[in-house]
């Protein structure tokens, strides 16, 4: 079992670069099987995530290398319309190829996904945005079962959905006819999904507001993308110089991505500065407690940087309020943080989070991808060992996050644990 061992109380300083967006790198992936040729994929991370969504692909009958940091996948010949149930549940994310499979093959064979328990997240938003633009979809227990020629429509969703967003845009690529997306999600992983596929030969505009068009039909064919930096990762560098104390600075993420994120960590006591490819973030003695954070769909607080910055914040002088509006199932790692010595009352959609004065090492483990790193942060921050298990959550999101946080400062190692039978 692989652990991180992190011996915390040592204030941080140097540089990070941040790595490819993990939510950007899997639906540009996804896309890759709609165009008959070869795209080549840069700055995209080695996360298990992604290694699940080259399976995927390998499976659907493309051709994937990596080569460092860059992968190239030519889907000329694709071979197969159907995603086996043990690669799907790896990873929620997995049904964003219900739209390309769909579009390039006319059917498309699937179960529900996997990945974090974070609460109901009911894919009815992807079903309903396929079903308009003509897709005929049966459900037959675990499976969905799908057919049909796809034709443009107007859709409007409900919520504005990430995932939701990115199958009606790679489904509508395919389709015949003009697609206008309303109520669209406006993340910039959105964004650059939608670069990605005008590479390719796409016409998709709009993307980062809230009314996305897409005129389908197209001939799409090969090229280069580089995908955006990680924001939440950024995220996590920045909180953990938070936390601990001195200054980091990450660079190749786009300030403007994550400037919900800094206001907080500003308001807080720390110093952010930034430029168009770096953000430096030098820490107060103490932090100090902040207006309430509630979460919301871009570009506000993003639901991801939640239990991050929750965790720099157990040292801060005063109280701060987290109303979490996008998940059930948010708070599961505050009875981690517990045990290294937070005051935490969370009660339904709501923690309160009363600063004390130190934390203290301890063994935690990880139950989800963000509130495993939210523990990592308070680690770099407690006095003492702090082991964190669980890495597997972890690892789904973060390239080598050990060496990141060591490349800026900390005492953190990656070691293996002999898991002794009871």
């Amino acid at each position: 079992m692989s652990v991180f061992s992190i011996e915390g109380g040592r204030p941080l300083g140097g540089t990070v670069k941040v790595h490819g967006a993990k939510n950007s790198v899997l639906p540009i992936l996804a896309a890759a099987f709609l165009v008959p040729g070869e795209c080549v994929i840069h700055n995209c991370p080695r996360l298990t995530d992604v290694e699940g969504t080259l399976a995927i692909l390998r499976h659907l009958g493309c051709r994937v290398r990596r080569e460092g940091d860059t992968v190239t996948v030519d889907a000329s010949a694709p071979a197969a319309a159907d995603v086996p149930d043990a690669l799907m549940r790896q990873m929620r994310s997995s049904v964003v190829f219900l739209g390309p499979i769909l579009g390039r093959m006319g059917r498309a064979e699937l179960s529900y996904p996997g990945g974090c328990e974070l609460g109901p997240r009911p894919i009815d938003l992807h079903l309903t945005a396929l079903r308009a633009l003509g897709a005929e979809i049966e459900e037959r227990g675990s499976r969905l079962s799908c057919r049909g020629e796809l034709k443009g429509a107007d859709l409007t969703l409900s919520l504005p959905s990430v995932g939701a967003t990115e199958n009606a845009m790679l489904a509508a690529v395919a389709a015949q006819g003009v697609t206008t997306i309303t109520n669209a999600a406006r993340e910039p992983e959105i964004t650059d999904l939608q670069n990605f596929l005008n590479t390719m030969g796409a016409d998709i505009r709009g993307a980062g507001s809230s009314v996305v068009t897409v005129r389908g039909g197209r001939p799409l064919h090969g090229g280069e993308h580089t995908v955006i930096a990680d924001r939440i990762v950024a995220c996590t560098y920045l909180s953990a110089a938070a936390c601990a104390g001195g200054e980091a600075e990450v660079t190749g993420v786009d300030w403007r991505h994550l400037s919900t994120v800094t206001a907080v960590l500003a308001e807080a006591g720390c110093r952010v500065k930034s430029s168009p490819t770096a953000i430096s973030l030098t820490a107060p003695k103490r932090l100090k407690a902040v207006r309430p954070v509630r979460t919301a769909p871009y570009p506000g607080f993003p639901t991801d940087a939640q239990a991050i910055v929750m965790a720099a914040l157990c040292k801060a002088e005063g109280a701060t309020v987290f109303a979490e509006n996008m998940f059930d199932s948010r708070y599961r790692h505050v009875d981690e943080l517990t045990r290294m010595g937070a005051d935490i009352r969370a009660e339904g959609r709501v923690a309160v989070v009363y600063g004390v004065p130190r934390l203290f090492g301890a063994r935690v483990t990880a139950a989800d991808l963000r509130g495993g790193a939210a523990l990592v942060v308070a680690g770099l921050g407690a006095e003492g060992e702090t082991v964190v298990s669980g890495l597997e959550h972890i690892d789904r999101g973060y390239a080598d996050l050990s060496g990141g946080l060591a490349a800026l400062g900390a005492r953190i190692a990656r070691n293996e644990e002999t898991v002794s039978e009871s």
